[in-house]
């Protein structure tokens, strides 16, 4: 039979044990929600998912062919601006763009109406001077006859004043006449003299009338000079490169008229760093290579180095030459040049690997922890070499052996975990 107590506690276990179920159900329904809003994955699925993934290579030891490329722009291997020498008006040209020229050609006329002015003045002025010499010319011809007129009256009044003294030491004659005759003598020497004196006063005068006539002379070779650059020729063998004016321009003196190029070779200049400057050097010859000739490969020679590197870009101009003596090569085509360098054993990295980090220094990612598909990377700075299309050579920074990061979906920073991808080596 069964007691009271016991039929009361039946009655209240009930509701208990069905209470206890629904709270039981309400704390799975919760946590199932809870797990429902992080997609049913575990934690750590989802952190693998934010790691930046990693193709990795290991670092080897192998020859490394640097073959090194440039570009640059043709050029002709010498270039003139021709410039107006004088003031006027363009009456005529001779040539165009692309016309070929001899050094000496007539290619452009200038008005030369006040040049021809300026000449005739200095020529007429010229003749001025020149009869100035003339006539100091003759003066000095007359004072020589009056020189040589007094001399004879000298020579003749001294042997007369020589007799009459002679006399008058005998008493032929009296002491007068003989002291009469010897002071026309020293009047006759005055007489000489100044006619000398005349002679050299005016030879200085045909001096001084010659030197204004040199000194017009100059004027007139000047204008003269002036004249002959209202007639514009060329100063060499080559090709009008541009035309700046047509028939009828003002130009003024130092305008370009033409620009005259010598195309028999073309001149390429490119710009090498110092890292690359070893393996060039003068004479050395090079592939060149053209978009206006697709396929074809002109052979050059580097004629010239810079010694001063450019203060801008810290690059020193190196020039190419290359023969044209077709003239099919035209000034302004982009030339590709190539350096083959000398093979050498180092190691030589995909250049990607360069442009993962940030800084302005080259860095690489290493891998210093591997633990299956993640590892940890460190920022290693390196030194960088020659480089060819594809690999950078490091001199120093990085061992044989080490794991390189090559590539990466996202940017790393020292000592982050990433995600091995399945083309990554590491060992």
């Amino acid at each position: 039979m069964t007691s009271n107590y016991a039929r009361l506690s039946a009655t209240y276990r009930l509701p208990l044990a069905a209470g206890g179920l629904m709270l039981m159900a309400s704390l799975a329904g919760l946590v199932g929600c809870t797990n429902g809003e992080g997609g049913g994955r575990p934690p750590q699925a989802a952190m693998a998912e934010e790691m930046v993934s990693v193709n990795t290579q290991v670092a080897q030891v192998g020859t490394f062919e640097a073959g090194l490329t440039f570009t640059g722009t043709t050029q002709p291997v010498q270039t003139v601006a021709l410039r107006s020498r004088v003031t006027g008006q363009v009456t005529a040209l001779t040539v165009d763009v692309a016309d070929a020229v001899a050094n000496g050609d007539i290619l452009a006329r200038q008005d030369a109406d006040l040049l021809t002015v300026a000449v005739n003045q200095a020529q007429a002025e010229l003749q001025a001077r020149q009869s100035e010499v003339a006539q100091a010319q003759a003066a000095v011809s007359d004072a020589q006859t009056a020189y040589n007129s007094a001399l004879v009256r000298l020579q003749q009044a001294q042997t007369e004043a020589d007799r009459l003294t002679r006399l008058a030491a005998d008493g032929a004659v009296s002491i007068q006449t003989a002291e009469q005759a010897q002071l026309t003598v020293d009047t006759g020497q005055q007489v000489v003299q100044s006619t000398q004196e005349q002679i050299r006063t005016r030879q200085a005068a045909v001096s001084a009338a010659e030197g204004r006539v040199s000194a017009q002379q100059a004027v007139v070779d000047q204008a003269q000079e002036r004249l002959s650059y209202a007639v514009v020729r060329s100063p060499l063998s080559g090709t009008v490169i541009e035309r700046f004016v047509e028939v009828g321009d003002y130009a003024e003196t130092g305008d370009e008229l033409m620009q005259l190029g010598d195309l028999s070779s073309i001149k390429v200049v490119i710009e090498v760093s110092d890292r690359d400057l070893a393996q060039v050097s003068v004479g050395q010859p090079v592939d060149v290579q053209l978009d206006a000739l697709p396929g074809e490969t002109i052979g050059g020679r580097i004629t010239r180095i810079a010694p001063a590197a450019d203060p801008t870009s810290r690059l020193i101009p190196v020039e190419v030459t290359i023969p044209n003596a077709t003239g099919r090569i035209g000034s302004g085509l982009l030339a590709r040049v190539t350096l083959e360098g000398a093979g050498s054993d180092r190691i030589a990295i995909p250049k990607p690997a360069l442009e993962i980090a940030s800084d302005d220094a080259p860095t690489l990612f290493v891998l210093t922890t591997v633990n299956e598909q993640e590892a940890t990377v460190a920022a290693r700075p390196v030194e960088v070499g020659r480089e060819n299309d594809s690999r950078v050579e490091i001199l120093s920074g990085l061992q044989a052996d080490e794991v390189v990061v090559v590539r990466s979906s996202g940017d790393l920073s020292d000592g982050q975990v990433v995600k091995l991808s399945i083309l990554s080596e590491t060992e």
